[in-house]
């Protein structure tokens, strides 16, 4: 066997293994799937299985939340409002932060730079308190800004965003001033979009990180008018009745945003990952 036909086998057995790890991997999925049309009933009974009923499957789910669960629609405006409002101001301050972290010479910017490494290793739950007490005396519990405020400097964003602008070439910084741009010119004008790749990859993570993020949300919403998705969908789930049906319903809606994300983002979602995870 000559070696190009033993790579090609080797690419055919690695694209079947991997098929396979993503079938594993949608299972749930598709069992989620297959559960929203089923009635409360069987729910209660069988919970999520793959034995399919055709006879019993409906639209019944999905009817009760488009014509009369005007709440859902709510939190469902209020996960998108705070995930597009965390992803465009984490984008902007965060690459802002790594990109000066990385091609600018100004003291202290190695200790800055150890302080977010530092910051990334310390749970987040261990910052909600004094996190919490900094919302309640600037009055914006029970706001979009509440939410949003602490993930705008993500230090995971500041890093992987350090790490890409490691890679731009600086000559374009030095023929942009001699042309007479300023520092913010060059940042906007010239390294943002050759940031691309970067900011589309860490656009799909902040937002998948804002759209499911619970416990953040839970701690500063106290309105039910102010809920996001996950919190909204947790109070069907009570000790006076459990909602499986409406609940299963609404967590498959809830996947649609973060796909449109990632399709939008896939094809630079990869060689944003690959260039910041290698630059520096």
């Amino acid at each position: 066997m000559d070696s190009k036909s033993k790579g090609n086998g080797l690419k055919w057995l690695a694209t079947i293994g991997f098929g396979f790890v993503s079938l594993i991997a949608l299972f749930p999925i598709i069992g989620l799937l297959i559960s929203s049309f089923r009635p409360s009933s069987d729910l209660m009974r069988d919970g999520i299985t793959f034995s399919i009923d055709f006879s019993k499957l409906n639209f019944d789910n999905y009817a009760y939340i488009f014509q009369e669960a005007s709440q859902y629609w709510t939190w469902y405006g209020n996960s998108l409002i705070i995930s597009g409002m965390t992803i465009i101001l984490s984008l902007f301050f965060s690459s802002m932060v790594g990109y000066a972290l990385a091609v600018y010479e100004f003291k202290g910017r190695n200790l800055f730079f150890v302080l977010v490494l530092l910051i990334l290793m310390i749970p987040f739950e261990i910052l909600m308190l004094p996190l919490y007490q900094l919302m309640v005396s600037a009055q914006i519990v029970d706001t979009y800004f509440a939410v949003v405020l602490p993930l705008i400097v993500a230090p995971v964003a500041v890093f992987f965003f350090r790490q890409f602008a490691l890679g731009l070439p600086k000559e374009l910084m030095d023929a942009a001033r001699i042309d007479g741009s300023t520092e913010y010119g060059i940042f906007f004008r010239i390294m943002l979009p050759l940031m691309g790749p970067s900011l589309a990859a860490m656009a799909i993570l902040q937002g998948l990180a804002s759209w499911n993020n619970f416990l953040w949300p839970l701690l500063v919403l106290r309105s039910n008018s102010m809920f996001t998705l996950p919190i909204g969908l947790a109070t069907l789930l009570t000790p006076y009745g459990n909602n499986y049906d409406i609940l299963i319903a609404g967590s498959v809606l809830t996947i649609i945003p973060i796909i449109i994300l990632f399709i939008f983002f896939q094809r630079y979602f990869v060689a944003g990952l690959t260039s910041g995870g290698v630059k520096g």
